[in-house]
């Protein structure tokens, strides 16, 4: 049998389009896209999705950083929402950050309030009572994202 000839590769030119680069309409795995929301801004950090899901706590319940990060979807980032929270006193719009407690009812996050005991008072100013840093009556102020609707 006869060998066949490859034909010779042709390098295109540079700023040529080639088939490589033309769009297929499909992603690859290692696409360097990001979404664009319907507000034109881009992807969200993690953070900005804590923000919202903590801007929609009601007034007068609680949540918990756990819970937060279950919406996400990351069951296991609550320390990572624990360190957005820290930071969401520098946000606008503003977060409620002091409605964000650990799973239990305790203040954990009340020392990054300056002073430390305005975590406790802006609780109290929305009706829930709180006791030595714990929630009184957690169950029936705890807000689930998940389940109450965000």
């Amino acid at each position: 049998m006869p060998l066949k000839k490859s034909s010779p590769k042709v390098k295109p030119k540079a700023g040529s389009v080639s088939k490589k680069n033309i769009p297929t309409g499909k992603r690859s795995s290692d696409s360097s896209l990001n979404k664009v929301n319907p507000s034109g801004k881009k992807e969200q950090s993690f953070f900005e999705q804590v923000y919202e899901v903590a801007r929609q706590i009601p007034f007068g319940r609680v949540t918990s950083y756990g819970a937060i990060a279950a919406c996400l979807g990351t069951r296991l980032s609550a320390r990572m929402v624990g360190w957005a929270m820290n930071g969401a006193d520098k946000v606008n719009p503003t977060v409620p950050a002091h409605r964000v407690v650990n799973r239990v009812g305790l203040l954990s996050g009340k020392h990054h309030f300056k002073p430390p005991e305005k975590m406790e008072k802006l609780l109290k100013k929305e009706g829930i009572q709180v006791k030595g840093d714990q929630v009184q009556d957690f169950k029936s102020v705890f807000w689930d994202p998940m389940k109450e609707g965000f």
